[in-house]
């Protein structure tokens, strides 16, 4: 069921989103050589727990988990896609990239972001990935608009992609989101124009374009949540929450 949210709901929202957009741009900061995955986790748990507020995804079990999850921060490195566990023997190396994944609840409503930065220098291939991820996600929420419909805004995402040549991950997708950290619709990163859920004011939604420089195809590891490229070629991830208004779509993450 959509979730159509109060004007209280979308005030905690913009607030929650303003903290959560804080806290990733300062472990964002704290990317580099030598960095392991489990201290930008603590780092972020360390932020968010100074502001009052709380983790979304510690220990948060989605449908279908055998557990919950461990960790405040989804940190996932090259041909790691996404939902990845950080861990103290990740090391974080010249030319690596970084999908840095923080979800964040805030007096009791959730708003969900993410990133893919460099460590250090890295080939012109993965800052490209990375540009056009990024610039995918806004070409998405371009079409987060009052009338439009959820397959307006994968289509987008899709046509930006296509003459890139990138595998465009397709079992994975952005959500709704506010009361919970997922909420319906499901919002996949291609589709066809005119379908799927109408767009109307005060949904909110996470748009989260997941490019692979290779094929589209994904499988989990062994620990049950993170997802890694099947060639092993890297990927990139970058997300917003959004706000559908009657005018512009608001990144509430900003």
């Amino acid at each position: 069921m959509i979730i159509i949210k109060t004007s209280e709901e979308i005030k905690r929202l913009r607030e929650g989103g303003k903290r959560l957009s804080e806290v990733l741009h300062k472990v964002k900061e704290k990317v580099a050589p030598g960095v392991t995955a489990k201290e930008l986790d603590d780092y972020a748990f360390q932020l968010i727990k100074e502001m009052g507020d709380r983790p979304a995804f510690l220990n948060y079990k989605p449908s279908g988990a055998k557990k919950p999850f461990p960790a405040s921060l989804c940190v996932s490195v090259n041909s790691e896609v996404v939902h990845g566990i950080p861990k103290n023997e990740t090391v974080l190396k010249e030319g690596d990239i970084v999908s840095i994944d923080l979800g964040l609840c805030y007096m009791g409503v959730f708003t969900d972001m993410a990133m893919t930065v460099p460590v250090g220098k890295v080939m012109p291939q993965y800052k490209k990935l990375m540009d056009v991820t990024r610039d995918a996600l806004h070409a998405g929420i371009d079409m987060a608009r009052v009338g439009k419909k959820v397959g307006d805004i994968g289509y987008a995402i899709e046509s930006f992609v296509k003459p890139h040549k990138y595998g465009i991950v397709e079992i994975l997708s952005g959500h709704g989101v506010g009361r919970a950290i997922h909420e319906d619709p499901f919002i996949p990163n291609f589709g066809k124009k005119g379908t799927g859920e109408k767009l109307v004011a005060g949904m909110v939604i996470a748009i989260e374009p997941m490019l692979n420089l290779g094929t589209k195809h994904v499988v989990m590891d062994a620990d049950g949540y993170t997802f890694r490229t099947a060639d092993g070629k890297a990927s990139a991830h970058f997300e917003h929450t959004i706000l559908i208004t009657e005018g512009e779509p608001e990144i509430l993450t900003a």
